[in-house]
């Protein structure tokens, strides 16, 4: 079953009660109230999938590090699950596999999916392979290979022939990119089969905790990593921003929303009510306020390899789309 996220949302009339009752208490407009409910997948409890990617060592790493993004962002794991319709095969490519939470649950969840790896480590091996082991889902331990291509997709053609892939999974990593985010979306649409389908999700610019920032005069900026440059985020997208990028690739959406996956960072100055009318100034803006875009695509069209102007400057007029 694939959950039709982009329509059931919520009904309209508790969306309206919520806008009323953020009104007269003034409390923040919640984004979660224009979210789908959490999928949990295979009858397994939310605690039951945390403390199995909560425990993932890789190669007999101390889970440290990985424990704390595995459990800030689990949800996030299982929205994007759920984009991968139930029952899906075929083959599929993750971009950015490590640390293998996606592919963890891909793995479990969609087993009919053969599953290629990307990864990219810096200049070096064209290949790798790193050995992941955690409790397993029902409690049976587990642990597995997996391998990778070593590939800079901005820089560099992905190891494989044409429409070689039914999916293609892109998970927060776009938003990674340094320089031409649209060279990665061409060469990953080559790689995809036409009529196939591409997950991506990346952080939402557009965020309420980051409307609230620049209210009160704080930045929204990602700090310097000391992981280097694809550490951090370079450069993040609002939703109408991503859905421009993708339809100027030649995709068509089939599911699309934004939501959180952890509380918002709460207001220091601004008032809830001040912010909420602001908001409200803009008909479903509520809509768009959740940290992350959630979207499912289908490869359906021609795509222009002329550069969108609202995305890039400072290239010859020769090289720019018109009209953008």
């Amino acid at each position: 079953m694939t959950p039709p996220f982009h329509s059931r949302i919520s009904g309209l009339a508790a969306r309206t009660l919520q806008r009323l009752r953020s009104a007269v208490s003034g409390r923040l407009i919640d984004p979660r109230n224009y979210q789908p409910p959490l999928p949990l997948p295979g009858g397994l409890s939310r605690a039951q999938i945390h403390d199995a990617l909560t425990a993932v060592s890789i190669d007999g790493s101390a889970s440290g590090e990985l424990f704390g993004y595995a459990s800030s962002d689990l949800d996030r794991f299982l929205y994007t699950l759920a984009m991968v319709p139930e029952g899906a095969v075929g083959k599929a490519l993750e971009i950015g596999a490590n640390p293998y939470f996606n592919t963890l649950l891909l793995r479990q969840f969609r087993p009919e999916l053969e599953l290629t790896l990307v990864n990219y480590f810096g200049p070096g091996s064209a290949q790798g392979k790193q050995t992941v082991s955690f409790p397993g889902f029902k409690g049976v331990a587990d642990a597995v290979t997996f391998q990778y291509d070593n590939v800079n997709i901005e820089s560099a053609a992905l190891p494989y022939p044409d429409d070689s892939f039914d999916y293609v999974v892109f998970c927060e990593v776009l938003e990674h990119m340094t320089h031409d985010p649209l060279r990665s979306m061409l060469e990953l649409k080559r790689v995809l089969k036409q009529g196939g389908t591409m997950i991506l999700t990346t952080p939402n610019a557009a965020r309420l905790e980051n409307i609230s920032a620049f209210l009160e005069g704080r930045n929204m900026y990602d700090p310097f990593s000391a992981y280097g440059p694809y550490g951090r985020h370079n450069r993040e997208y609002t939703r109408h921003e991503l859905h421009m990028l993708m339809t100027h690739c030649g995709f068509e959406v089939e599911a699309s929303f934004t939501g959180n996956v952890h509380p918002d960072i709460p207001l220091g100055q601004a008032d809830a009510s001040t912010l909420n009318r602001l908001i409200g100034q803009v008909r479903h803006r509520e809509h768009d306020l959740g940290q992350y875009l959630f979207t499912r695509w289908a490869n359906a069209r021609v795509a222009s390899e002329k550069l969108p102007n609202w995305l890039y400057r400072s290239y010859p007029a020769e090289r720019m789309a018109e009209g953008q």
